[in-house]
């Protein structure tokens, strides 16, 4: 009988419960065969889960030779058996991140798991990981020793570099609160490493401030907020908080990836200057950011050149739609491959605010019709791109 095996047969009997998000109960317990393993158990918060949430535990599970117990709870079995599906975990010990947010954290306990945190999520990020749902929940840490873990993984992208279709919030993959801009498929953007760094900077605004960036409740205000409002800097909120401090978080936060930290490593080396001037002055003097944040890849920026003029001529189109009420007609031709897409694309951001609807449709010349991905937030104006090949 394996571990799993006889985590089940034991009834569960022991289990902790740590915290739920609405889709997986994470629980603290013991092997049940001698008694004295401590596990991790994450099992579906509902009876009968969506085909999408046990996708979503195998795919932690298939992820364990990747990860490092050093700075992830590591999966070790997963197991369907009487009728329900639990993924074992490596449990390092600790408690959630989640459980330390309320009051705003102090400034020597939160510079030393900011720094921890970057670490882990840095050795992530140099396995070639991209994990995509940073938030507090998902990290485990021990603060009496700065230790963090890092932990849901069911939706980590082996890929460098990937896109995010737009969609209704409620089909995003990931948590909309910590979500990085481009995550939303509504920037023109691909999703990399420095989406992450972005959850970061809402952790991080959180545990300093006890409070997101943005609290709003509406999902579509809230993909609007991620996409076109600035937070309130951190200084702002709280006087105590010094203004460097602030600033990483701002940088972190920023709406274009090519503005943010490019690396956690980044990250780390400004929060350790912040911590080591804070311990021997007292005090925190402004400094340059960034200056030891030097890319280890490639990273070629996402920005249209050149298509100023198409893009004014689109948005301004639909500004008149949404003014007057009338239907427009816009046709975007061109030889393939110039970047008629990507210019169309341009418009997701636009249609947020007034909640449009976008659907798009390619017809190349040799081929059939080809339908695109269609999306929509809520009942409102709609836009038809006619792409001509």
């Amino acid at each position: 009988m394996n571990l799993s095996s006889r985590f089940v047969s034991g009834g569960n009997s022991g289990l902790q419960v740590l915290w739920e998000d609405g889709e997986r109960v994470f629980c603290r317990g013991n092997s049940h065969g001698d008694g004295t393993t401590p596990v991790l158990a994450v099992l579906p918060a509902i009876e009968h889960p969506a085909p999408a949430v046990l996708d979503r535990l195998v795919h932690e599970y298939e992820l364990r030779d990747e990860l490092d117990a050093a700075w992830a709870a590591r999966p070790l079995e997963f197991v369907r058996e009487q009728g329900q599906a639990i993924l074992l975990l490596q449990d390092p010990g600790g408690e959630p991140l989640e459980r330390l947010i309320g009051p705003p954290m102090g400034l020597e306990v939160f510079l030393r798991l900011a720094i921890a945190l970057s670490v882990a999520l840095g050795r992530l990020h140099g396995r070639g990981l991209v994990h995509k749902d940073i938030k507090p929940t998902n990290v485990l840490v021990n603060a009496s020793a700065d230790q963090v873990w890092l932990t849901g993984f069911g939706i980590a992208s082996r890929l460098p570099r990937e896109r995010q279709a737009a969609a209704p919030p409620e089909f995003l993959e990931g948590t909309l609160a910590y979500m990085a801009p481009e995550q939303t498929g509504r920037m023109n953007r691909s999703i990399d490493s420095r989406s992450d760094l972005y959850a970061l900077g809402v952790t991080f605004y959180q545990m300093l401030t006890g409070s997101l960036p943005f609290n709003v409740a509406d999902p579509m205000e809230l993909v609007h907020c991620h996409i076109a409002r600035k937070p309130l800097p951190p200084s702002e909120r709280l006087g105590n908080i010094p203004v460097p401090v602030s600033e990483i978080i701002m940088k972190l936060l920023a709406k274009t990836a090519e503005e943010r930290y490019q690396t956690a490593a980044g990250v780390e080396s400004d929060l350790r200057r912040c911590l080591a001037e804070w311990e021997h002055k007292g005090r925190i003097d402004p400094f340059a950011l960034g200056e030891h944040d030097a890319p280890d890849r490639l990273l070629l920026p996402e920005k249209l050149y050149g298509r100023a003029r198409e893009i004014e001529t689109l948005l301004a189109c639909f500004d008149r739609i949404v003014n007057n009420g009338a239907a427009e007609l816009v046709l975007v031709s061109g030889y393939s491959g110039i970047g008629k897409s990507s210019v169309v694309n341009e418009l997701h951001k636009a249609l947020v605010p007034p909640r449009g609807l976008f659907a798009s449709g390619k017809f190349d010349q040799f081929g059939p019709w080809k339908e695109g991905p269609r999306s929509s937030s809520a009942p409102g104006w709609s836009v038809w791109p006619s792409l001509i090949g």
